[in-house]
């Protein structure tokens, strides 16, 4: 489905220009324009829509199990315009064992999101400043968000806390 606003076709033109061969797909969603990513362009391509196309917040990073498939895991990336309140929405599809370089150096706000995702899904950043567990005891074992995880989950004794 193609972008519906002249600013997102804009916004994603320019992008393309400056990052070539960044974007793998375009998909209009309901809620704003939705931009695939090469997993090894990521880091620029934020850079330049920080710094140049005015997203000047990342609100979230989450994750998506689409397993059994490959590349299992989706990396979705939300971000604003706060002073044009333009949002975009990016995705990173990457496989079980492979990494993604994390964002913490265009936004430090994405540290954390980081941390949740990489905590719930298993999903490594690269080059990330304090890649540890956020909400599972450190203990923990496997990712609770993964579609192969227990539905019960793993047996887990709380009496040492």
């Amino acid at each position: 489905m193609p972008l519906e606003s002249e600013e997102d076709k804009a916004v994603v033109a320019a992008l393309e220009q400056q990052v070539p061969q960044a974007i793998v797909a375009i998909k209009q969603a309901v809620d704003g324009p939705q931009v695939e990513i090469a997993p090894k362009l990521i880091v620029p391509v934020c850079r330049y829509l920080k710094d140049v196309a005015g997203f000047e917040r990342i609100s979230a990073v989450t994750g998506v199990d689409w397993w059994p498939r490959d590349p299992r895991f989706e990396v979705v990336y939300f971000l604003h315009g706060v002073r044009t309140n333009k949002r975009l929405r990016l995705l990173v599809r990457v496989s079980d064992e492979q990494e993604v370089d994390s964002v913490t150096s265009v936004w430090r706000g994405a540290n954390w999101y980081e941390r949740e995702v990489f905590d719930l899904f298993g999903v490594r950043f690269r080059n990330h400043p304090y890649l540890e567990r956020i909400m599972m005891p450190t203990d923990w074992e496997g990712h609770p968000l993964r579609k192969d995880y227990p539905v019960h989950g793993h047996k887990y004794s709380y009496r040492d806390e």
